[in-house]
């Protein structure tokens, strides 16, 4: 009996180590993810349908880290000359008449104990598709991509930068 009940502990503890290993293993792995946003705002109309570039609204990615969210007021280049209205551009009219920031919900996170810069990126030529995915064609962004550490070294084995310092060097990514 008592036997028994130490091999059921004993694959209690299996399973659960399993499980707790797969979880660490999956640390930041959000794909599919794709949240609800204040203003529903569509890459495919403006990416797509418009061809608004990407670096057009998300500048700070040449020079910057991060990518940054636009703000309200690069929005509103465009949207103070169309005449069509709609909920969710008085929405964002709204918000730059009263000075108020959109508080958009993050889509593409990190763990904390990664550096990611954009710019390095972007001037290496890696398109936003890349590591977004068909941008253009989604009407609510998503995550598409794993963004784990495999995911990247495997492109950077793709593109040759594995083989040069900057391409393996654990202190390029991490803290």
């Amino acid at each position: 009996m008592l036997r028994w009940a130490l091999v059921g502990s004993l694959l209690s503890l299996i399973v659960l180590g399993a499980m707790a290993a797969r979880m660490v293993v999956r640390v930041g792995v959000h794909e599919g993810y794709s949240p609800a946003q204040p203003i529903a705002f569509s890459h495919k109309l403006h990416a797509g349908d418009n061809q608004v570039p990407c670096l057009y609204c998300h500048f700070a990615a040449t020079q910057s880290r991060h990518a940054g969210i636009p703000p309200a007021n690069v929005c509103m280049n465009c949207h103070t000359l169309l005449t069509k209205e709609t909920e969710e551009i008085e929405k964002l009219r709204e918000a730059v008449q009263q000075q108020r920031a959109v508080h958009w919900v993050k889509v593409h996170n990190l763990p904390d104990f990664v550096y990611f810069n954009h710019s390095q990126h972007v001037q290496a030529s890696v398109t936003c598709q890349e590591c977004h995915g068909p941008v253009e064609r989604m009407t609510q962004m998503r995550q598409v991509a794993p963004l784990t550490m495999g995911w990247c070294l495997d492109c950077h084995k793709t593109r040759g930068v594995a083989e040069t310092t900057t391409g393996t060097d654990c202190a390029r990514c991490h803290y």
